[in-house]
């Protein structure tokens, strides 16, 4: 519930879609004309002037008076290399939603250094509108419109995954929760899966059975090579009002769900 807005962006449209969460889901309530890198999308290396592609989240919001007239009406960061991108050794920074010098309305579909940018007035209600840290942000080649209930069988098994894992850290069962971790797992500070396992038995003992709660989930897909599940939830220990919010990157493995990265991030 605290996801209130989500952003997907479709390279091949040069579109940008916001969508508003409610109880009844997803609405989309705007889209917009966006311009991605010059060469393109599929970002892998520093200055290849290239857009990535993947799951990410805004993590601040800067005002116009901060930046460069460059960057129009402000700025929304966005935490690009994620995990994933990490793993797969690709490199850069800076990758941001902005908007257009105060002399352009708008820029060629391909245009940026890597960048997405927005007109100045569409900028502009992102920047009211939009939340940093919950807010996430998609960016695809292209997007595939499907029917909402055409998925729910495969949200609601993997849901049972992570309900699983959950059930096995509440339990303190090392073999069960370790079951749910790849062997090339790769924790936050490059941890390996050894290290990650003391780390977990350190936690299970401090809960003494207490009941986790996996609050505010909000779960994506993502798919290339790899078939991805990006997880952020609050881990709420019973009898205790917070918990650290953490981030796992789940990848499918044959039939199995299993975990390549988890870290806090909050």
């Amino acid at each position: 519930d605290r996801t209130r807005h989500a952003i997907a962006v479709d390279a091949s449209r040069s579109r940008l879609y916001l969508f508003e969460n409610g109880k009844q889901g997803l609405r989309l309530v705007a889209d917009y004309y966006a311009s991605v890198g010059k060469l393109g999308t599929e970002k892998e290396f520093e200055g290849d002037q290239r857009t990535p592609l993947g799951v990410y989240y805004i993590t601040s919001r800067l005002d116009a008076k901060q930046l460069a007239d460059l960057y129009g009406s402000g700025a929304l960061p966005l935490n690009y290399p994620n995990a994933l991108d990490l793993r797969r050794g690709k490199t850069g920074s800076g990758i941001w939603l902005h908007g257009t010098p105060a002399d352009q309305f708008e820029r060629a579909p391909q245009a940026t250094d890597g960048c997405v940018t927005l007109a100045n007035p569409d900028l502009e209600r992102l920047l009211r509108t939009v939340e940093p840290r919950n807010t996430p942000v998609v960016i695809a080649r292209q997007l595939d419109w499907v029917a909402p209930q055409s998925v729910q069988a495969e949200h609601k098994a993997f849901e049972a995954v992570l309900d699983g894992w959950r059930s096995a850290k509440t339990a303190g069962d090392m073999q069960r929760l370790m079951s749910f971790y790849a062997p090339d797992f790769q924790g936050q500070r490059k941890t390996t899966l050894a290290q990650w396992a003391t780390e977990l038995h350190t936690e299970t003992q401090a809960l003494r059975g207490r009941e986790i709660e996996l609050k505010d989930k909000a779960i994506l897909r993502w798919t290339d090579s790899m078939d991805t599940m990006v997880v952020t939830f609050g881990e709420v220990a019973s009898g205790s009002r917070t918990g650290p919010v953490k981030r796992q990157f789940w990848a499918r493995r044959g039939k199995h769900w299993q975990i390549i990265y988890e870290g806090v991030i909050g």
